[in-house]
């Protein structure tokens, strides 16, 4: 990627511009209240279904008051999730797959797993043109918020793409400044 990342900032020299000031990205990670907590806009994808079915699938799971289920109730909770799962071609090993790969403790502060994008924009005659994204990251929920050191009052538009491949579901695809520059 840091080759691929030097192309682009060479192209960018040779057509006039530069690389820009520090690109900032927050936030991203937002649930839907319905969910609990659960990034369902990441599960449902990555299972290769819309998150409502992942949500239909997770009404039937009855969670274990007071500590981990006992194996009647896992399994009871395995065959709800696989009943409506299972038609739509999902494996109980994908199933584990995505689970385990989006599991994590939100009691402690935790977050599931992701990695940051990292952004550099592109300045030509003192005004903000463009973007380069050098690493689209993954795991992002929501469109995170994008901002630009010494451009206040521009506006960036982010957009967030899904998919079935776990490393890069949630990925920042594209970014426009709406206004501002």
């Amino acid at each position: 990627m840091k080759q691929l990342t030097a192309v682009f900032l060479v192209i960018a020299t040779m057509a006039g511009c530069s690389p820009g000031p520090r690109v900032v990205i927050n936030g991203g990670h937002d649930t839907d209240p319905r969910d609990n907590g659960r990034p369902v806009a990441l599960i449902g994808p990555a299972l290769g279904v819309a998150p409502e079915i992942f949500r239909k699938a997770f009404s039937g799971v009855t969670p274990a008051r007071g500590g981990h289920p006992s194996g009647e109730e896992a399994r009871a909770n395995k065959d709800a999730l696989m009943s409506v799962l299972g038609p739509h071609g999902i494996t109980n090993e994908r199933l584990d797959e995505v689970s385990n790969f989006y599991r994590y403790k939100p009691q402690d502060g935790g977050l599931w797993r992701h990695s940051p994008a990292e952004v550099s924009a592109v300045i030509k005659d003192g005004k903000l043109t463009g973007f380069i994204i050098t690493d689209s990251g993954h795991g992002y929920t929501t469109p995170p918020t994008v901002t630009v050191d010494g451009f206040p009052d521009a506006k960036i538009k982010a957009e967030i793409s899904f998919g079935t491949e776990l490393k890069s579901n949630g990925r920042l695809s594209t970014l426009e400044i709406v206004s501002g520059n």
